[in-house]
């Protein structure tokens, strides 16, 4: 019966549970169980458990190296609405197999054949939110049993375009147009996948549902001061973008700004289809853009961190500013006041020189004054 066999989708291996009382009644032992007919080859088989009631055959498979007992992945993709409101390619990693007991080498045989399926299904799309973006890096553990290829995802900030020093933000906050370079980064992956950030914004808040939000990049359509550098081609993505500020913390003396990213997997063969090919054609303003809200679902990795502090590029408010008219009227006035200046002194020059001088009188001594 189904309940004889539990199966745990972990984020590094695939546990099978088998009931080995069920093994036992029908005649086998426990080696006689093996994956996928890989009888001959002792790493395909299980191992038994007496610590729990009742007695198990455990199958571990190291999702690394599925395939060396015979196990298959099964990637579909499919073009519609993914969990975010964006029309998007959705993909789904299936791995499925099946363990069994060997067939006898007679004709008949009074034992029934065991014959346990299992499969698991992995999503392979992820909300990776930097709520804590002053710190050199998060990640968070995904439970064991969440059906997810990631163990641990990655959201790093660094000063500069060689990714070697992580992004310090002093407590006054960073000056507008600061340029950050982010990294999406996956650890603990087995190497047949790439990561692809497929949506990237930004919130006031820690909220990623946040309904104030500014988008970097949606695929081709981006933030004119955003670069993508490097997408679906290693485990881990990189871009830039300038700091700026919420225009709704005017009265305030510092911006916080919250990262998130929508990231997915996909296999290195599948990635070069899957990365959006971008014309040059003139990219509309995201800023005026309206995108659905990020809704939570299973198997979301969420990384908490931060915020980014922006501010003011005057500390202490900003200097005075002369509008136009002003300007002009100040300029008036000081030609005005030097015009008047110079007339004044052309005035006082003219007077003198048409001033009689008492040097040059002559005439008769009028003896009544003596």
């Amino acid at each position: 019966a189904e309940r004889d066999i539990n199966v745990f989708c972990g984020v590094q291996t695939i546990t099978m549970k088998i009931n080995f009382c069920t093994v036992l009644f029908s005649g086998y032992s426990e080696t006689d169980l093996a994956l996928n007919g890989k009888h001959g080859d002792a790493h395909c088989r299980g191992f038994i458990n007496n610590n729990t009631f009742p007695a198990v055959v455990i199958f571990i498979i190291n999702l690394s190296t599925l395939e060396s007992c015979g196990n298959t992945l099964v990637v579909s993709s499919a073009r519609g609405v993914n969990a975010y409101g964006n029309i998007s390619v959705v993909q789904i990693g299936n791995v499925s197999g099946y363990i069994d007991t060997p067939d006898p080498p007679t004709i008949i045989s009074y034992l029934p054949g065991l014959l346990y399926k299992f499969s698991c299904s992995y999503p392979l799309e992820y909300l990776v939110n930097n709520t804590q973006l002053a710190s050199s890096s998060a990640a968070i553990s995904v439970r064991e049993n969440n059906g997810t290829f990631i163990s641990t995802l990655n959201l790093l900030l660094y000063n500069d375009s060689t990714y070697s020093q992580q992004l310090l933000i002093p407590s006054t906050g960073l000056p507008l147009k600061t340029k950050i370079y982010a990294a999406v980064r996956a650890t603990n992956l087995d190497g047949r996948w790439n990561v692809l950030m497929d949506y990237c914004y930004t919130t006031p808040s820690g909220n990623p549902s946040d309904d104030l939000r500014y988008d970097l990049f949606l695929r081709c359509d981006k933030d004119p001061q955003t670069t993508i550098i490097e997408n679906g081609k290693s485990q881990m993505g990189r871009f830039s973008f300038e700091v700026f500020r919420f225009v709704k913390h005017k009265n305030q003396k510092m911006s916080t700004v919250f990262l998130h990213c929508v990231t997915k997997l996909c296999r290195a063969d599948d990635c070069p289809f899957l990365v959006p090919i971008c014309s040059n054609r003139e990219r509309r303003d995201t800023g005026r853009r309206t995108t659905g809200s990020p809704q939570s679902t299973s198997g979301n990795a969420v990384i908490s961190a931060g915020p980014i502090i922006t501010r003011s590029a005057y500390p202490n408010g900003p200097p005075f500013q002369l509008n136009s008219v002003t300007s002009m009227l100040i300029s008036g006035v000081v030609i005005l006041g030097i015009t008047s200046v110079f007339f004044f002194i052309c005035s006082l020059t003219l007077l003198r020189r048409k001033w009689p001088n008492t040097s040059v009188l002559s005439g008769i001594q009028n003896p009544v004054f003596n």
